[in-house]
């Protein structure tokens, strides 16, 4: 079973399911988002449905879709369920198992927040990544302070062994990318420009732009 790129950030608002769209159009692969908290305006799953225009993905039905915009674990309690990673892990199984280009394209895993978001009373982010043996891409947005936070995630890998393939950066601000590889050791694998709107055009343009780069790092680090 070829290991899933899981998508998590510095933090919350950084631009994951952007990322999580252009990896995946890049990749032609499936995406997942196990964990939904909040869907007043639609779910990340459903947003992606619209943005994809490759023939090969698909989007996959959540594990927990939980009403309340909060922490995974507050929103769980307060419909009084547990999220569970022994659930998603076999959600997971089945989904590979039935996906008969899994050998060929990764699965695009999207996260809640940052790797310290709590999923229930003693478990995080970061434990699912380990439980799912997932490789991570790092979003990082350009933002006054995203130095300390990128740092601060990185260092977070390194302690709980993650396995990072690299970051992309969203939005542009004062440069800050290569100051953040050089501290983080980590490399960059794209650059996501300020886009005024997000379509499939554009989604497909993003995509192009960091395609060779991405797939040149997944084959070094199978």
């Amino acid at each position: 079973m070829i290991s899933p790129i899981f998508i998590t950030g510095i933090g919350t608002g950084i631009g994951k399911t952007l990322v999580s769209a252009i990896v995946a159009e890049a990749l032609e692969a499936d995406y997942w988002k196990p964990v939904q908290a909040g869907y007043a305006n639609g779910t990340d799953s459903e947003w992606m449905k619209t943005v994809l225009s490759n023939a090969e993905s698909k989007v996959h039905s959540e594990v927990y879709k939980l009403k309340l915009p909060a922490s995974p674990h507050i929103a769980a309690r307060n419909e009084s369920i547990e999220i569970s990673l022994e659930q998603i892990y076999s959600a997971y199984c089945q989904l590979s198992s039935g996906n008969d280009r899994n050998g060929n394209s990764p699965l695009v895993i999207e996260g809640a927040g940052g790797l310290l978001v709590p999923l229930n009373e003693k478990e995080f982010v970061a434990d699912l990544i380990k439980k799912l043996n997932a490789r991570v891409i790092l979003v990082s947005r350009n933002y006054l302070g995203s130095i300390n936070h990128s740092l601060m995630t990185a260092q977070i890998c390194r302690q709980k062994n993650i396995r990072v393939l690299g970051w992309i950066f969203n939005d542009e601000y004062m440069h800050y990318e290569e100051d953040i590889v050089r501290w983080s050791g980590y490399p960059k694998l794209g650059n996501i420009s300020k886009l005024e709107d997000t379509t499939k055009e554009t989604i497909k343009r993003e995509a192009a732009k960091i395609k060779e780069n991405l797939l040149q790092f997944l084959q070094s680090y199978a």
